[in-house]
């Protein structure tokens, strides 16, 4: 390996040290611990209802306050495209892929289409 692609590569590998590895132990310790659990229980009906709230806060955030790029693309865009993701995420039996790829295609094609 030549020194230019070791320098490449770099940044790669601080990105698995710090970013990836990190969270996989936490991933791996989750498995081993949640063995033998009862997903009915309360507490996990509790857990995943708090972490679902959490999501969907996070994620209403980004589409009315949009970052970046995102926020180059109108209000009404954004929230027709989540209409549509949702729409998608329905009728494909609650599929999450076909809601998110349903909902990026519609901000895409939204912001090439209508918004110029």
């Amino acid at each position: 390996m030549t020194a230019g692609m070791t320098a490449e590569l770099w940044p790669y590998l601080i990105l698995v040290l710090v970013g990836f590895l990190p969270n996989e132990v936490w991933r791996w310790l989750g498995v081993v611990f949640s063995r033998g659990l009862d997903e009915t229980s309360e507490t996990l009906v509790w857990v995943r209802a708090v972490a679902t709230a959490i999501l969907t806060g996070v994620v209403a955030k980004i589409i009315v306050f949009a970052p970046g790029a995102l926020g180059g693309v109108p209000l009404w865009i954004r929230l027709g495209a989540t209409v549509i993701g949702l729409a998608a995420f329905l009728l494909m039996r609650q599929s999450v892929f076909a809601g998110v790829v349903a909902g990026t295609l519609a901000v895409m094609a939204g912001d090439i289409f209508l918004a110029r």
